[in-house]
């Protein structure tokens, strides 16, 4: 049985456009703050140096490259997958810790509760641990009003199998194809969402590059006047005190 057999399309398109409007205005928004001399305190300078990194140039794309990639990543989680999830099952934001939607089904007398999470890989032991004791703490509630009580932990995309070893659990683990069936009742809907996007990724594409270019311009122009010698070479020695040393 679905959580919600009748979704809202016109909401759940309007979920996705409000959710990529917030992916790239905060993905965009954290490359402009980008501060080279903050990064470079984090960053490993002997692994540029064993690479054989010469220019300025080369260093702050792999330093921006990959500041976009872990970024974008953490974004698209946080932001994307909760609203749509939200508007697919018809529920609400739920207020209880840990949980992020509370569907009340009056029809079929149940509670449901959700945990939204991007992939399957999420989870350690007292991650997991915590997750089952705020489902716990969730079903009182259920109790309290003399209804059925199902909980889910829903990731979002990939796949995930149950080893069925253990003791049982307060809660079902379902994942892509199986998450978003359960929560609308539609066997394509995780496809679908590909669709609801439309065009709109296209029309954030040109502010995300040119916010890029200035960060990759900046970036350059920062590092040249921090750690290279007048003549334009690293001064590898700089950069080394200034990331190790007192």
């Amino acid at each position: 049985m679905a959580i919600n057999n009748s979704y809202d399309e016109a909401a759940v398109t309007a979920a996705v456009a409000s959710a990529l409007e917030t992916f790239y205005s905060t993905l965009i928004e954290n490359i402009d703050k980008l501060d080279i001399v903050k990064i470079m305190k984090r960053k490993n300078p002997y692994l540029y140096r064993a690479k054989a990194m010469e220019n300025a140039s080369e260093i702050v794309e792999s330093v921006l490259s990959a500041f976009v990639s872990s970024s974008e990543e953490t974004i698209f989680g946080n932001c994307f997958f909760e609203p749509i999830a939200i508007a697919a099952s018809g529920g609400n934001k739920a207020l209880a810790e840990g949980i992020d939607i509370m569907v009340q089904d009056n029809a079929s007398n149940t509670i449901y509760a959700v945990a939204v999470k991007s992939g399957p890989s999420v989870f350690n032991a007292d991650s997991k641990k915590r997750q089952e004791q705020n489902f716990m703490a969730a079903s009182k509630l259920a109790q309290q009003a003399r209804m059925r009580y199902e909980a889910y932990i829903g990731y979002c995309y990939g796949r995930k199998s149950s080893s069925g070893r253990g003791r049982p659990k307060i809660y079902q683990e379902l994942a892509g194809k199986q998450f978003w069936a359960a929560l609308t009742g539609d066997e394509d809907f995780y496809i679908k969402i590909i669709s609801f996007m439309g065009t709109l990724p296209e029309q954030y594409i040109a502010a995300y590059k040119e916010s890029y270019n200035r960060a990759s311009n900046r970036l350059v122009r920062e590092f040249s006047n921090r750690f290279c010698r007048d003549d334009g070479s690293i001064d590898w020695e700089a950069l080394v005190a200034f990331n190790s040393g007192d």
